[in-house]
């Protein structure tokens, strides 16, 4: 007994994913997490030289102003990096594995098309999909060679992490995370920050750089600190200006980055938008679904742990989600993934 208590693990520790677990399992990140030193170390390297050309010019030149703008620099950066943490750090809403595949369905109708791509591809394997009735609109969900699931809808299996995530929308290499359900609300946060920051720094170092000589090429080279971070945030502001304009866009019209480069649905109709500001505030507003998978939990047997409680995980997180957003004709055990 004593023996059985010592090899225990917790999820986490055997978790077949790649992602990096700390603090116990409290915190998951990608397998790229690395890359968040340099991230950090673009925003922040920025920021804080901003904000101590700031607090030098508080004595030289108007108190109160450079006061001021030195205050709105240091929250927008906490904001910024607190955003990039929440993104980076947390469960995006990874899906538990099964140790067997499903029993086949008798919903996996051979039509002509299959079977003139059988004869073409002989022995090969086609990839198993089942409809869904997702608001009315049937959409079709694959099933996972790796996880051994059907993927609840708007899901997919991440290559980076090797895990099926909900609701996934990307692999984000510069928060070393995928930005999937649980993490994109802090992700388009996070943008939004980086983007008010850059603007903020252009800004304001032009103000101050212009309200000596008014000119901008004569302060440039009086104050050459001011005039790099202007620049470095007019060339910044492009990239993540850009970025959060594309995903704001993604929010008014209810797709993922995923969706939009695979399915196009300006070309059919989209089964998930619900008009623009339902879109925001099902997004904003509406409390965070609890993960999937606690990684703290013990793993009695390391085979055990890629199955976890699939059945009961599956029916407690998507069951009622899917009853409200299913038309009514798909029964629960149909519900699968992208």
């Amino acid at each position: 007994m004593t023996s059985q208590i010592l090899e225990r693990k917790r999820i986490y520790q055997v978790w077949p994913g790649k992602n990096k677990f700390y603090c116990g399992g409290r915190l998951v990140f990608g397998p790229d997490a690395s890359s968040l030193l340099l991230t950090t170390c673009m925003i922040g390297g920025p920021a804080i030289t901003f904000c101590i050309r700031m607090a030098y010019l508080i004595k030289e030149r108007y108190p109160f102003f450079h006061s001021l703008i030195l205050i709105g620099a240091i929250l927008l950066t906490v904001l910024d990096f607190t955003f990039l943490f929440l993104t980076s750090s947390r469960d995006p809403g990874i899906i538990p594995r099964s140790k067997e595949a499903p029993e086949a369905d008798t919903a996996d109708v051979i039509t002509q098309s299959t079977e003139w791509v059988s004869s073409k591809l002989g022995n090969a394997k086609l990839p198993r999909t089942k409809d869904v009735m997702v608001n009315g609109f049937t959409v079709k969900v694959k099933f996972c060679d790796t996880c051994q699931i059907y993927r609840p809808p708007r899901a997919f299996h991440c290559s980076i992490c090797n895990n099926c995530v909900q609701r996934f929308d990307h692999h984000c290499p510069w928060v070393g995370q995928c930005i999937a359900l649980r993490n994109y609300p802090f992700f388009v946060c996070f943008l939004s920050c980086s983007t008010l920051l850059c603007i903020y720094v252009l800004v304001f170092s032009w103000v101050s750089m212009l309200e000596v000589h008014g000119q901008f090429y004569v302060v440039l080279a009086d104050d050459v600190i001011l005039g790099v971070l202007a620049l470095y945030c007019f060339v910044s502001v492009w990239f993540v200006g850009g970025l959060s304009v594309f995903h704001f866009y993604l929010i008014c019209t209810n797709q993922t980055t995923c969706e939009n480069f695979r399915y196009q649905y300006d070309k059919k109709e989209n089964p998930y938008k619900k008009g623009i500001v339902k879109n925001f505030k099902e997004l904003f507003l509406a409390k965070s679904p609890p993960p999937l998978i606690n990684f703290r939990d013990w793993a009695l047997e390391e085979e055990d742990v890629e199955v976890g409680s699939i059945a009961s995980e599956l029916d407690r997180a998507f069951g009622p989600r899917d009853s409200r957003m299913s038309s009514g004709k798909s029964s629960h055990s149909e519900t699968g993934v992208w």
